[in-house]
């Protein structure tokens, strides 16, 4: 497996979805759900079809998903003597991803990546032949050769589908907090995204002068557990708005799930009747007063959206930045075009370990 430094080192000329429409081998998917709902759809526009499913041993139990029997891998194997895995739902779990790592050892296996958000665009070879010059400008730009690693490796990653790719440049959050953003310098922090507090709860622990966090998390029972948080105890003030980080004081339209998938809804979902919720929205320039040391973004999908709305905080008092860059195939050049804009010179990737190419993080430093 080839890995690259530069972006005009990519020399691909067939992608992921190319090779399993012109497999001769079954393919199967691991995993039932919204992951695997999404990559059939993808399938079915390369018509490529999935013979069957399987599922860790502990979730079989006799029942069926899109018309057939769910396995066990055991099963597979019997069924089958040689056949491809694609992996169709996303995990941070040590055990799963041993799980997987193994896997990947007995039999050919796939992890297709298709974007998080409902109507995002398929990273495929012809979406990268469109864009190969601003992410080969965003790659140049980057601070230090781990970024452009890392960077490049999501590019091949995500035309491949090679979980090799996924496992050469996984960081700690020890790397990134004390080397990057040095959080012990972190006084006031603004959270967009802020889901339970966890992330909240990770900066306190690497950032031990932190005294103020601005919260910002729109859905409602997600809100609920960050405000359990808050009142737990804890040394440092948090003020918590139950708002969508955007670019305007308005509604939206939110699929509201209580997890990390909750975003903005899709006109396609709410054609299709999908649990809709409207919440409010505002910018952090509206509700954010005074000096500001970072700023993270997780707002699933809606990156650009916030980052438009906090030019304000950012142009006053300059933070260091997390943005989240794996919610939708063009974030990966448009959020660091973005940044750079904005007045930021330094540039890092980082991304922790996850399956498929999650939790990866776009930091900036001046």
């Amino acid at each position: 497996m080839k890995h690259y430094e530069s972006v005009n080192e990519i020399d691909l000329t067939c992608d992921l979805w190319q090779r399993l429409a012109g497999a001769e081998k079954p393919i199967v998917l691991y995993g039932m759900g919204n992951g695997a709902d999404k990559i059939l759809a993808v399938f079915a526009q390369y018509g490529i079809e999935a013979a069957d499913f399987f599922a860790s041993d502990e979730f079989v139990r006799g029942q069926s998903f899109h018309g057939k029997t769910v396995l066990t891998y055991a099963q597979v194997c019997e069924k089958y003597e040689d056949f491809i895995i694609a992996v169709s739902f996303g995990s941070r779990l040590p055990e799963v991803l041993e799980r997987i790592y193994a896997l990947d050892g007995e039999r050919e296996l796939v992890i297709p990546d298709v974007p998080v958000v409902e109507d995002g665009e398929i990273f495929d070879l012809a979406f990268f032949e469109a864009h190969r010059t601003e992410l080969a400008e965003v790659c140049d730009m980057l601070a230090d050769i781990q970024s452009k690693r890392t960077f490049c490796d999501i590019i091949a990653y995500r035309l491949t589908g090679k979980l090799g790719y996924l496992r050469s440049h996984i960081v700690t959050p020890d790397e990134v907090y004390n080397d990057i953003l040095h959080a012990d310098r972190i006084t006031r922090a603004a959270d967009l995204g802020a889901y339970n507090g966890d992330s909240i709860r990770e900066l306190a622990h690497y950032a031990p002068n932190l005294t103020q966090v601005t919260a910002m998390e729109p859905d409602v029972r997600t809100f609920r557990k960050l405000n359990e948080f808050i009142a737990g105890g804890i040394p440092y003030a948090v003020e918590a708005h139950n708002l969508a980080a955007w670019n305007d004081e308005c509604e939206l339209s939110f699929t509201a799930g209580g997890n990390r998938n909750s975003t903005a809804a899709s006109n396609e979902a709410l054609k299709t009747g999908a649990k809709i919720k409207i919440v409010q929205a505002a910018r952090l320039d509206s509700i954010y007063e005074g000096d500001c040391d970072y700023i993270k973004y997780d707002v699933e999908g809606s990156e650009r959206e916030a980052l438009e709305g906090s030019r304000a905080v950012i142009a006053r008092t300059h933070p260091r930045l997390l943005v989240s860059l794996y919610h939708r195939s063009g974030d990966l050049f448009r959020l660091p075009q973005m940044v750079r804009e904005l007045g930021y010179t330094k540039l890092y990737i980082r991304r922790y370990e996850y399956v498929p190419a999650w939790d990866l993080n776009l930091l900036a430093v001046e």
